[in-house]
């Protein structure tokens, strides 16, 4: 598996950006479409489900914002999803259902699948989580290279050039992030592969491995 496409990571019946996941041939390429996806789908939203609450803005009636939650279009936050206290959503964002948002979090350009968490402390910018991921309390994505170069997916079977300046993590279904780690840009970690506390990862983490560094990534049991 090269990691590269949305098919080997995410559960497309488990998000509202569906059809824009099924059209990219590489997750990287639905970065630079998620504002103008949400533009076109929000206004064709059930409005018994979804209020439109400022320019571009759609939020499920069922789901759960705290007053101190700060929301900028465009952006959908679909059924039964949850914006904590103080949580900042930058535009281009698509949260799922039931997913968590939590304090002090803040997203830019970013997907969130259903039932993904980002509950504690994170930064997710230009990424997409998978259905039930998880980043632990502290944990980021980092999405610019410190040489501002364009970022490169660096698996075992090549270097995949995305062209983007700013790409950051793309966590599969049921992936686990711990506290503190930094996904530099362009990592990639497959369904159900776990993370260690204060790591800093590059790269491909496979589905169902455990990175424990960067010399010792094992198989789940």
């Amino acid at each position: 598996m090269k990691y590269t496409t949305p098919q080997e990571l995410f559960d497309f019946s488990a998000t509202i950006a569906a059809p824009l996941l099924a059209e990219a041939a590489h997750n990287w390429a639905v970065l630079p479409r998620l504002g103008d996806f949400i533009r076109a789908l929000g206004p064709t939203l059930d409005p018994a489900r979804f209020e439109q609450t400022g320019e571009d803005v759609w939020i499920a009636r069922s789901a759960e914002i705290a007053p101190t939650a700060r929301i900028d279009g465009p952006c959908i936050m679909d059924e039964g999803a949850e914006l904590r206290h103080c949580c900042f959503i930058r535009g281009s964002v698509i949260v799922g259902k039931n997913a968590v948002v939590g304090n002090s979090v803040e997203l830019k350009n970013a997907l969130l699948c259903d039932e993904a968490q980002v509950p504690h402390f994170n930064y997710v910018g230009d990424s997409i989580l998978g259905r039930g991921a998880h980043m632990g309390a502290g944990a980021v994505t980092s999405n610019v290279k410190s040489d501002k170069t364009a970022v490169v997916i660096h698996t075992l079977e090549g270097d995949f050039p995305t062209g983007l300046q700013k790409a950051g993590a793309m966590l599969g279904d049921g992936a686990e992030i711990g506290c503190n780690s930094v996904l530099n840009p362009g990592t990639v970690i497959g369904r159900g592969a776990q993370v260690y506390p204060l790591s800093s990862v590059r790269g491909i983490v496979a589905e169902n491995h455990i990175y424990k560094d960067a010399l010792h990534i094992v198989k789940r049991r």
